[in-house]
């Protein structure tokens, strides 16, 4: 999947929460060459343009975790959702999602699939 067609931006800093060895390294590196810049991890401190959470069943708590990506988010950010697709370990439903983002105070802008992963844009709502 081209990062571009997910949204990404060139010139910008996307942090990276989530990562684990099942993780899609060819979108990993297609987000890297189309912003220009590596992902940062959530130690940096910095504030980001996005954020990629890779999510799985059994993560914990996805509110808390999503209230957690806003932390270091630009306002008018974007968290790029990464979730196992049906059929893979830690598949996460379409409605865990839909209910957990408006409690953290995001929407769903968008929903596709990138190989193994489904791929949810939430947008910040204006407080």
């Amino acid at each position: 999947m081209e990062a571009g067609k997910l949204g990404f931006v060139p010139d910008t800093v996307i942090q990276e929460l989530g990562w684990d060895e099942d993780v899609d390294d060819s979108l990993r590196t297609a987000i890297e060459a189309h912003t220009g810049n590596e992902l940062v991890d959530g130690d940096v401190g910095l504030v980001v343009d996005g954020v990629i959470l890779w999510w799985r069943d059994g993560d914990g708590d996805l509110t808390d975790d999503l209230v957690d990506a806003l932390q270091d988010l630009a306002e008018g950010g974007f968290i790029w959702l990464l979730t196992p697709k049906v059929g893979r370990d830690g598949y996460v439903s379409g409605a865990d999602i839909g209910e957990a983002a408006p409690v953290a105070g995001v929407s769903i802008t968008t929903t596709t699939v990138s190989g193994d992963w489904v791929v949810t844009k939430l947008s910040t709502q204006r407080r």
